[in-house]
């Protein structure tokens, strides 16, 4: 099956032709600057390794889906998909896993509008728009939140007066549920079947990241929670921050509910800590050269991401393996030495030679010890489409 991935966001549209069959991404690409002018696409083929670069008065999700189409349908590289596979944010406790989209399940993500306002929104408005385009094709939508329906109540629930989850839904839902669904399928792949690990924690490091438990194949603790805010620092979001810190912070810089949120989502995390940059590439080499506020922020990035592996591994009782993927698992060798290297009671022990090797999508395992470290390439879109694929002609 020939499936096209959309993953919608506020101004851009980033999309993949994926042939299910063989689990191959014939094309990659990206719409950037939707509505706020000068709208790029940008797109490769993985057959001949032709780029695409070229600017275009885009101001809709609609006129960005008919430009998407018509490039895929240009000349030798022309595709026909079979089916679209959408990514959405969120998908509260209504949708436990990808489903067709009909109009029924239209309104169940307009219901988590307020639950995702920053992302579900975009969702419905680029299936909306593609449903327009193709209209005779089928549209699956998988959610982030999906994978982690599967958390037991004393891990979802927060020590709030229950009348909160009742009548508002507030609980921990957890994010790149696509993401840690592709690890627990590809660990034991890259394992050789030498041993079939029960216990995995995963790792998403990028410009958002989190942590997941898995235990044979089903997630039973996640550290993002309501949000993706919660749980380890990332690029520009704190995660955790006690509340009461907040109100404080707020009542002392004036600050409106909409400023803090702002605050704590687009100028914290990395980005706020070292005052440089939220770019792991950049932190890294300014450490090196000795700034203060660098060491700070990555000293802080890493004892937040290895104090919730201790917390998962408490969790799990025990870990059998230690996977890392997103942008900064798959690529900072530096970051996943640092954030393993007190763990040797739990077992892990690392090669540090295969570890510098796993750079620029490059998978594979680096471990000496009894417990598998492994790097695994992002699969968010080959999980959309494979689920996609599921949805349409279950075996």
């Amino acid at each position: 099956m020939l499936v096209l991935v959309l993953n919608c966001g506020s101004s851009s549209i980033k999309y993949q032709v994926i042939e299910t069959e063989g689990e191959v991404a014939h094309l990659i690409g990206e719409v950037e600057r939707i509505g706020a002018g000068g709208a790029v696409l940008t797109q490769r083929w993985a057959r001949s390794g032709r780029r695409l670069r070229e600017a275009a008065p885009v101001r809709t999700h609609a006129e960005a889906l008919t430009l998407i189409l018509d490039r895929l349908a240009q000349e030798e590289d022309a595709f026909h998909v079979d089916a679209v596979g959408h990514r959405v944010v969120h998908g509260g406790e209504q949708f436990t896993e990808a489903v067709r989209i009909d109009h029924e399940v239209m309104e169940g993500i307009r219901d988590c509008f307020d639950l995702a306002p920053l992302h579900n929104p975009h969702n419905l408005a680029g299936i909306s728009a593609a449903q327009t385009s193709l209209p005779s094709v089928p549209h699956v939508a998988v959610f982030d939140t999906a994978f982690h329906q599967t958390l037991p109540e004393a891990a979802f629930h927060y020590a709030l007066p229950l009348a909160f989850y009742r009548k508002h839904g507030v609980r921990r839902y957890g994010f790149h549920g696509t993401s840690h669904r592709h690890v627990a399928r590809r660990v034991p792949q890259l394992l050789d079947g030498i041993s079939i690990p029960e216990r995995i924690i995963s790792l998403h490091l990028g410009a958002g990241s989190s942590v997941c438990a898995i235990q044979n194949g089903r997630s039973v603790d996640t550290s993002m929670g309501f949000t993706p805010l919660e749980g380890l620092v990332m690029g520009t979001r704190s995660g955790d921050v006690d509340p009461a810190a907040v109100l404080h912070i707020m009542a002392r810089e004036s600050m409106s509910g909409g400023e803090v949120l702002s605050m704590l989502n687009q100028h914290a995390g990395l980005q706020g800590l070292s005052g440089i940059t939220s770019d792991m590439r950049d932190l890294l080499a300014e450490r090196e050269r000795g700034d203060p506020r660098a060491r700070l922020a990555l000293d802080v990035y890493v004892h937040r991401a290895r104090r919730y592996v201790g917390a998962m591994a408490a969790v799990l009782g025990g870990v059998d393996a230690i996977a890392f993927t997103g942008g900064v698992g798959e690529n900072a060798a530096a970051i996943r030495s640092e954030v393993i290297g007190t763990l040797g009671y739990l077992g892990v022990e690392e090669d540090p030679a295969r570890n510098l090797a796993l750079q620029g999508g490059a998978e594979g395992t680096f471990h000496r010890g009894r417990v598998a470290l492994v790097v695994v390439h992002s699969g968010e879109e080959l999980t959309i489409a494979r689920e996609t694929a599921r949805v349409l002609d279950p075996k």
